[in-house]
């Protein structure tokens, strides 16, 4: 166990193996399902990501979960795309945003993954903060709940991928949304990890960062808004496909970035930076 958990190729060849079977997972008991597509996709979602937290308390480390962020929709858009009509301009807008967006994520999170002897700041502070309750808060608040959001925020596509639905000047608008989102975290996650691997430990003071606080998080934002603005385009009557976007932005407002802030706070020179910067707009204040 620890071979593996102290080798960063090893963890990544184990986490692949946990996300294969759990994408089968998911396939198999939404193919057994017979309930309303969304119901069971639910149902399949959650299925895979209880697979997934089983692991996460074999390795004893929440951060197997990480990827399922950016996998889980590559897998469940693509795969209603192959298996309805994936030559629909609407949804291949739609399939090209999120495969794009879902590739760089996980790129990332490889790249700065260190092996499974690593657990992500946050739930390493939920655990010392929570104590006897980190178990349930593992689940329902570091698994479960970014599942949800992120199912939230991919059913809209999964609903378009089902139609024969051409695209429109919204789904154009929509899918330059998502891909300037996409590549807003690129830059941003470039500029950091040059500023990490400096050797530099302070405050990031260069690029996006310089002006803003979480550039990253405001693409991760901006990304599924995106996707709303296509589907509600193209299916206007469904307009509650606005609610995994709206979920997904109060996640970040609420928890992600206050999180942050509060950990940012402890080094020297925050109160200066916080009051030339802004939290998510990458631009200059008066």
């Amino acid at each position: 166990m620890d071979s593996i958990k102290n080798s960063k190729a090893k963890s990544i060849i184990v986490i692949t193996v946990i996300y294969v079977l759990a994408a089968a997972l998911g396939v198999a008991v939404f193919m057994s399902l017979r309930y309303l597509t969304w119901i069971s996709l639910l149902i399949a979602d959650v299925a895979a990501t209880v697979f997934v937290f089983v692991f996460s308390l074999i390795f004893k480390n929440a951060s197997v979960y990480d990827p399922y962020w950016s996998v889980q929709p590559i897998v469940i858009v693509a795969g209603f795309a192959l298996t309805n009509n994936i030559s629909a301009p609407a949804t291949i807008l739609l399939l090209v945003s999120i495969v794009y967006w879902g590739i760089r994520l996980t790129g990332n999170w490889a790249y700065v993954f260190g092996g499974l002897n690593h657990q992500d700041w946050r739930y390493t502070k939920l655990q010392k903060d929570t104590g006897k309750f980190y178990p349930l808060i593992n689940f329902l608040g570091i698994h479960l709940m970014p599942t949800l959001i992120v199912y939230l925020t991919t059913l809209p596509a999964v609903y378009v991928t089902q139609y024969q639905l051409r695209a429109n000047a919204g789904s154009y608008i929509g899918a330059a949304v998502c891909i300037g989102a996409a590549t807003l975290q690129l830059a941003a996650d470039m500029q950091m990890q040059r500023y990490r691997k400096s050797g530099q430990h302070g405050l990031i003071r260069t690029g996006l960062w310089k002006y803003a606080r979480h550039p990253n998080y405001l693409g991760e934002i901006l990304m599924w808004w995106g996707v709303a603005i296509q589907a509600i385009s193209v299916m206007p009557d469904h307009w509650w496909f606005a609610a995994g976007a709206l979920a997904n932005t109060i996640l970040f407002l609420t928890v992600s970035i206050p999180m942050a802030d509060k950990r940012q706070s402890e080094k020297p020179g925050y109160a200066e930076y916080k009051a030339h910067t802004r939290s998510l707009l990458p631009i200059p204040k008066a």
